[in-house]
């Protein structure tokens, strides 16, 4: 597996692997009407020319997992972490975000959840995030937000 940055040629594969890993969540959550499912190709492009994408393929070319991030300030926001659910746990997700933590010199780095996704949070929290607020988003669903600091002046 390698990790590269998407090009706009690569956003209606993100779409389908998208739509296909946040059913899981939709399923969590009881509501198939949340955003990531109903992001259209249209909606991604305005989103590619405002973030930078990160695709993570395998030995055979395939997209099997992406992430979108922007800088503002001394933070990197990070979104849409996304694994192709038939390779999940293998590392993939961990990969993707350890690529944006190298590739932006921020200080700090921010990502949501809903609080009912506990294998996320676990992942978050196992490379170094920390919960520090949660945000009602709509009846029945809370967003956690999660940071981490890190020293840059080590790099």
């Amino acid at each position: 597996m390698k990790i590269v940055k998407a090009d706009k040629t690569d956003l209606s594969e993100i779409l389908a692997l998208q739509h296909l890993a946040y059913r899981s969540e939709a399923e969590l959550l009881g509501n198939f009407d949340i955003p990531p499912l109903k992001q259209t190709l249209s909606d991604l492009q305005a989103e590619y020319d405002k973030k930078i994408f990160l695709k993570a393929i395998d030995d055979s070319g395939a997209i099997v997992g992406s992430v979108r991030y922007f800088s503002q300030g001394d933070t990197v926001y990070i979104g849409k972490l996304i694994v192709n659910p038939a390779v999940q746990g293998r590392g993939i997700g961990t990969s993707l975000l350890i690529e944006v933590e190298k590739l932006c010199p921020n200080k700090r780095c921010e990502l949501f959840t809903s609080n009912k996704s506990l294998k996320n949070i676990s992942l978050y929290e196992r490379l170094g995030y920390k919960i520090f607020a949660d945000k009602l988003a709509a009846k029945d669903l809370t967003f956690v937000y999660l940071e981490k600091q890190r020293d840059v002046s080590a790099n």
